[in-house]
């Protein structure tokens, strides 16, 4: 079972390295980790997706808590959160395909940003599962490179981790 942790942290160099080491040491994978900014510049906010029982999640919040630089952490239910993942991918075109290319790039709501003579440049912010939709289109086309960000994730409507 995936879950998704929001975890809020002091803005101070070394909390990365130390919570992806408190991953590793309890032998626990990390599927997606994205990291920026809140509208606190002394404040982080950590998404982390990570594959485990209610047990390994409840024990990993834990070990998280212990963390000095950690503010709060919170568990997101998949049906209350709004859940985004930038990708950029660059597939394979030639005159014979370019048409198809930009079809499936409108029908996905995925925007070309750059194109060459030899490939084209697919951007799509969307949720994790329409990523992955728009990469099983482009896939027969030849993806020549690719780059996801990992999700980002909040809380619907009222509820939320406060900053």
């Amino acid at each position: 079972m995936k879950s998704i942790l929001s975890v809020l942290v002091e803005n101070r160099a070394g909390i990365l390295a130390r919570t992806a080491g408190l991953f590793a040491r309890r032998g626990f994978n990390i599927e997606s980790l994205a990291v920026g900014e809140t509208s606190d510049p002394t404040v982080s906010r950590m998404t982390i997706v990570v594959d485990g029982d209610a047990g390994v999640i409840g024990q990993v919040e834990k070990q998280l808590n212990k963390q000095i630089d950690v503010i709060k952490v919170r568990s997101l239910d998949g049906g209350e959160t709004i859940r985004r993942e930038l990708a950029l991918i660059k597939v394979a075109v030639g005159a014979q395909n370019r048409g198809q290319i930009t079809d499936i790039t409108a029908i996905m709501k995925a925007n070309i940003v750059d194109l060459s003579p030899t490939t084209a440049t697919v951007e799509i912010a969307d949720t994790p599962e329409r990523v992955r939709q728009l990469l099983g289109l482009l896939e027969p086309y030849g993806i020549v490179e690719m780059a996801r960000t990992g999700m980002v994730a909040l809380q619907s409507g009222n509820n939320g981790i406060g900053e």
